[in-house]
């Protein structure tokens, strides 16, 4: 049953074994990826106190298997729309395809483009570009009831259109994935850790510090610290960096432990694989 009133997420999971969030209005309830199994999303679902048929649509960030493995089931159980940009849900179908031998069917796809708004039940979602090694990636913000929320992993760096898509918004989640020195000396081969490492891989802990000092607008009450790497990086690590951007501020709450702190009014949180975060309401 959906709640009542306010606008909330919920990351059920997040980092490179998969990512999965939703976004819910008091009318309106959409999953963010599908990057854990059916039974995985339904468990940690339920283990929010919700009820994962209560779902109103599905919408996919990009193709890579850690963000859509339990989409087709979903899909088949839940009988929502899906929502994904025709390049993404054709490189989806063919690695499908490939893997299982036939062609997988959504019945009620939804294809949108980035940069074009579209609309699901009383939320706005904008979906905007961003730089990772996938067809079409991109990053969304949803509006609703006053208030901004933006959800953006899967990325080597900020760019200008992205700094532009996520001003205002009430609740950031934004990558936070890997800390330099522990990828370079770390046991990945070399030709991984380029790939991380490049414009279109993903976003170290020091370049989200320097979007968040030098051109984050601290307008978010939250900023929660997503698809953070088991080996290259560690919650501790991530948090500091974080706060060391932002400014540290004595606000009678500064640490709360190695997931958790406020500074200068954000509260700033880290999301993990093993277990969802509790509900961020406003």
């Amino acid at each position: 049953m959906l709640s009542s009133m306010g606008v909330s997420v919920s990351v059920l999971a997040s980092g490179s074994r998969g990512n999965s969030a939703i976004v819910e209005s008091s009318r309106t309830r959409i999953l963010v990826d599908a990057g854990i199994s059916c039974r995985e999303t339904f468990k940690r679902i339920k283990s929010c106190g919700d009820d994962p048929r209560s779902l109103s649509a599905m919408v996919i960030t990009h193709e890579h298997s850690d963000h859509v493995v339990g989409l087709r089931v979903l899909a088949k159980k839940l009988e929502i729309p899906v929502f994904m940009t025709g390049a993404t849900h054709q490189a989806w179908a063919r690695a499908e395809r490939d893997q299982k031998g036939e062609l997988p069917e959504l019945p009620k796809l939804e294809k949108f483009c980035a940069g074009r708004e579209f609309r699901i039940g009383d939320i706005d979602v904008a979906p905007f570009t961003i730089s990772h090694d996938a067809v079409d990636p991109v990053g969304f913000t949803f509006r609703s009831e006053g208030i901004k929320i933006g959800i953006a992993t899967d990325f080597g760096f900020v760019s200008e259109n992205m700094k532009h898509s996520l001003r205002g918004c009430h609740i950031l989640v934004i990558e936070s994935n890997h800390d330099r020195e522990k990828l370079r000396n770390g046991s990945y081969p070399w030709s991984v850790k380029q790939r991380i490492m490049e414009r279109t891989g993903h976003l170290s802990n020091e370049k989200l510090a320097e979007f968040l000092a030098t051109d984050y607008d601290r307008s978010a009450s939250y900023i929660v610290l997503a698809h953070l790497s088991e080996e290259n990086n560690h919650p501790e690590i991530a948090l500091r960096v974080a706060q060391q951007a932002l400014g540290e501020r004595d606000l009678g709450n500064r640490h709360l432990g190695d997931q958790q702190a406020t500074l200068w009014g954000h509260q700033v949180l880290v999301a993990g694989q093993a277990a969802p975060l509790q509900p961020i309401r406003l």
